[in-house]
């Protein structure tokens, strides 16, 4: 296997952390006889070789010898090898010119894979279970005779008996029909007959989910109650079996995978195929977290964590039975529940009566403690308060009263609204007792400026004050904590005039934008305040020229002596800075004819300004409507405009706050279209 392997110059290649010297032990620790130091190894290929998908010449040198070791029967963990090298062979980049440095080494990565592909099709019937199983996907990827690799796959559909293997084998003809359109159809017959008896359970769903993805209008009529029932059935036999826990990074990232990995894949392509029929997913959903498995039903609180945060639908009955699962004691499925919930913020309101009974329940969930680091506030709780829900209100006062106050006790404050008034006094208290020489003075008085900003509780004014006058030069965080201490005086609008001459002195300063927007909601005072703003539009640095149009915005027709400056900067390279320009220009001076295509423009280019947009409609009323087209298709969208990758169904993929953001901007636009009706 190691012939050659002395004569590689491999002190002359590098991998992730430097020399290469150590990749032929790694290699030889793949044949190890030892499955620990075999798992060793493979970490170090992935650690250092491979490390996160990056291709190094050592790498390109090691792809002879990884293809004699899975070619040796005596050679344990065959499988991961095999997958080792679909890794490193897809990582190449796929169509375009290819050019020098790594993108050529990805290329050349790619063709010595394709080059040594005829193994992976002698290794469809190797006697060990996992080689079978990680070979035909590496075949339809990498063998380009797309008709021998149908027949390859259709032969050992009729002998294979391992249902890992069988499942497998239905993922690598979805994969070929999406791949080969011209060979589809024979790949789409064989699913179409693996789909239903006698076919077991599992197979039956990996076809189900690969036609979904390939072939949708020949799935069957009753596909949800088909798959829920063919996911009790399943749930009712054996299941893999996960390997033993490893220290090893291999080990580690297979201990965060679900405790059914093959079940969770098998639910999250259906899911993936199903892609915008949110009705159809939301009810499969309900069957998997209605089963009497509690695995099943673990899985299908991270897939509807998915779901949400990428599509718009009616959720309330699947978050009322994720909540359900907090009944379940302590375990991986409550905790699932629970980090799940409190991500969804509002749209986790059907489950609160579950979050506030646990909350009641479990005192000690109040407050997470951990090894390193300052307290957080628990996830029931943080939970429960993101919700919205009032019952959050006393509990978040005991813990204030506590002998130990989490730092972001203050960032769940917004959601709670007007509910969270009583707790401004003691907010307040926290803040004014917050030392300005602790080098934690960002961390702890940060959460707490949100707070009272939400709350608008305008006697906090003096706290506010000593933070803004006070913080250090060298403290960390400085910059965000004035800008937190200003955005809070705007807030407090003219019941903090005693704040005005400190904010004019920041007129002139690196605060000068946030300064004026702040004196402007205080005082009113335009003839202060617009020099200010249209000095920072036509001649400030970058990242103060859209605050700067945002703020002349919030003025209105007050700005008008600033239009030749919005002007300007609506004609920016920059595309947040033209947006916020031509947004203010539309409301300060009504000029629709330079906003509109520049708003157009940045809402197909970048779904995350849509927000900022939508809330300038807002504002115009029905002055707005040469974009109301943009609102009525934006309602119409299945999909949310945060979401990150087409048809994801994995916990993966969403940003934490992005159903939050997204739910803001449907609440936006239908503003918007009840003043036009």
């Amino acid at each position: 296997m190691f012939t050659g392997i002395d004569e590689v110059d491999w002190a002359s290649m590098r991998h992730a952390y430097g020399s290469a010297e150590d990749v032929p032990a790694l290699l030889r620790g793949l044949a190890s006889a030892d499955s620990a130091a075999r798992e060793v190894a493979l970490d170090g290929m992935y650690g250092a070789v491979h490390h996160q998908g990056d291709v190094y010449d050592s790498t390109l040198a090691c792809l002879p010898f990884l293809f004699r070791l899975v070619q040796c029967e005596e050679v344990g963990d065959r499988g991961e090898v095999v997958g080792l090298l679909v890794s490193i062979g897809g990582e190449a980049v796929e169509g375009g010119a290819v050019g020098e440095g790594p993108v050529e080494t990805y290329a050349r990565a790619r063709t010595a894979v394709r080059a040594g592909a005829a193994a992976f099709a002698r290794l469809a019937g190797d006697p060990d279970p996992a080689v079978r199983q990680a070979a035909p996907g590496a075949v339809v990827r990498f063998l380009d005779q797309p008709a021998r690799v149908l027949d390859l796959l259709a032969q050992r559909i009729s002998v294979e008996r391992n249902d890992g293997v069988l499942i497998a084998l239905a993922e690598s003809l979805g994969l070929f029909a999406r791949r080969h359109p011209g060979h589809a159809p024979r790949a789409v017959d064989l699913l179409t007959a693996l789909s239903g008896p006698p076919a077991g359970p599992g197979l039956r769903l990996a076809a189900l989910g690969q036609l979904a993805g390939c072939a949708p209008e020949r799935l069957p009529v009753d596909l949800v109650s088909t798959a829920v029932a063919l996911l009790r059935v399943r749930s009712r036999g054996p299941r893999p079996q996960p390997r033993p826990a490893t220290d090893t990074l291999v080990g580690r990232l297979r201990q965060l995978r679900p405790s059914d990995e093959e079940g969770s894949q098998l639910l999250r392509t259906l899911h993936g195929g199903l892609g915008d029929r949110v009705a159809d997913r939301i009810a499969l959903l309900e069957g998997q977290l209605s089963s009497p498995d509690p695995t099943d039903r673990c899985n299908a609180v991270w897939m509807a964590s998915a779901l949400v945060h990428g599509w718009r639908g009616d959720f309330h009955r699947p978050v009322e039975l994720i909540g359900a699962q907090l009944a379940e004691g302590e375990g991986r499925l409550r905790d699932s529940a629970v980090s799940v919930l409190s991500g969804l913020f509002g749209l986790a309101a059907p489950a609160a009566d579950q979050l506030s009974a646990l909350v009641d329940a479990h005192g000690d969930l109040w407050v997470r403690h951990w090894e390193r680091g300052a307290p957080t506030l628990g996830d029931p709780l943080k939970a429960l308060a993101r919700a919205g829900d009032a019952r959050a209100v006393p509990v978040l006062a005991l813990v204030l009263a506590g002998p130990v106050v989490p730092d972001d006790l203050g960032h769940v404050i917004a959601p709670l609204g007007r509910a969270a008034a009583p707790l401004a006094p003691a907010l307040r208290s926290r803040l004014a007792g917050v030392p300005l020489d602790s080098p934690e003075l960002g961390t702890r008085a940060l959460p707490l400026l949100a707070a009272l900003t939400a709350l608008e509780d305008v006697r906090a004014v003096p706290a506010v004050l000593r933070v803004l006058l006070g913080a250090p030069e060298e403290v960390r965080s400085r910059d965000a904590l004035i800008a937190a201490a200003i955005r809070a005086l705007r807030a407090f609008g003219a019941a903090a005039a005693e704040a005005a001459p400190v904010l004019r002195t920041l007129l002139d300063t690196e605060y000068a934008v946030a300064a004026a927007d702040a004196l402007w909601s205080v005082q009113g005072d335009a003839d202060a305040v617009r020099p200010v703003l249209a000095r920072e539009l036509a001649n400030g640095r970058s990242g103060v020229r859209r605050p700067a149009a945002e703020a002349l915005a919030r003025m209105g027709p007050a700005a008008r002596p600033a239009l030749p400056a919005l002007r300007h900067a609506a004609d920016s390279p920059e595309l947040w800075e033209r947006m916020s320009a031509a947004c203010a220009l539309w409301r300060v001076g009504g000029e629709e004819g330079l906003a509109v295509p520049v708003l157009r423009a940045a809402w197909a280019e970048n779904p995350h300004c849509r927000l900022l947009i939508a809330d300038c409609l807002v504002a115009l009323g029905p002055a707005g409507a040469p974009l109301h087209d943009l609102v009525d298709g934006e309602l119409a969208a299945p999909r949310r405009h945060t979401a990150s990758f087409p048809g994801v169904a994995g916990p993966g993929g969403h940003s934490e706050q992005g159903a939050f953001a997204d739910e803001q901007l449907l609440r936006l636009l239908r503003m918007c279209r009840g003043a036009r009706e």
